[in-house]
C-alpha cells in the first residue's frame, strides 16, 4: 500500500504540532516497512528537516519537496479545493493531512490529524486569520474525510460535538508512540 502524508508542519520546529507530526511517521515508517510512504513538504522559505530528509533513506520512504508559499496551498486546497494531491505525489491508496490545508484526492481514502478545536472553543485567543483558515479546512475534512485521528479523548469528544464527525470516524492516536 502506498500512505501518503503531509509533513509540511514540521517546518515548525519545537511547536506541538510540528513534534506530534514528526515522531508519528518516524515511528510509523519503521514500525511498517511493508507500506511505502510518500512524504509531502512544501515551504518557501524553510528547508526540509533533517529529520524528514533522513527517513528517505530508507527503502520504504520518499519524500516530495515543494516551494509553494503557505497561502497559495490554502487558497488551491482549503478555498477552491482543486488540484489533488495525487498530482504532487503520484497515486497513493491512503493520504493523510495534517493541520493547515486539506487537499482534495482523486482516488485515495482520506485521513487527518486533529490536534485540537481551539479556534471554536477559545476564539478570542486565537488570531482571525488562523481561525478563517482552519474553519475552512474543517469544512472539508467533515465533508470528505474518511478518518479523523484525534490526538486525545478530549479532542475526539469536540469533534463530534462541536463538528458533528460521525464518532465512527473518530480516532485516538495519541502522541508519544
Amino acid at each position: 500500500m502506498r500512505i501518503g502524508i503531509d509533513v509540511s508542519q514540521t517546518a515548525f520546529k519545537g511547536v506541538g504540532v510540528s513534534n506530534y507530526l514528526l515522531h508519528l511517521v518516524e515511528n510509523l515508517v519503521v514500525l511498517d516497512p511493508k507500506n511505502q510512504f510518500v512524504l509531502f513538504f512544501s515551504s518557501l522559505r524553510q528547508e526540509v528537516p533533517k529529520e524528514i530528509a533522513q527517513l528517505a533513506k530508507l527503502d520504504n520512504v520518499e519524500v516530495k519537496t515543494f516551494k509553494f508559499p503557505p497561502l497559495l496551498l490554502e487558497i488551491l486546497w482549503n478555498r477552491i479545493h482543486k488540484v489533488p494531491i495525487e498530482r504532487f505525489i503520484g497515486n497513493v491508496d491512503i493520504f493523510i493531512s495534517s493541520d493547515w490545508t486539506q487537499p482534495p484526492v482523486q482516488t485515495a481514502k482520506e485521513a487527518t490529524i486533529l490536534y485540537d478545536l481551539i479556534i471554536y472553543k477559545y476564539p478570542k485567543e486565537t488570531a482571525q486569520k488562523i481561525i478563517k483558515v482552519q474553519k475552512r479546512r474543517l469544512r472539508w475534512v467533515r465533508k470528505e474525510v474518511d478518518e479523523v485521528f484525534c490526538i486525545s479523548e478530549a479532542t475526539k469528544k469536540d469533534a463530534s460535538d462541536i463538528l458533528n464527525i460521525d464518532k465512527k470516524k473518530l480516532a485516538v492516536l495519541y502522541p508519544g508512540i
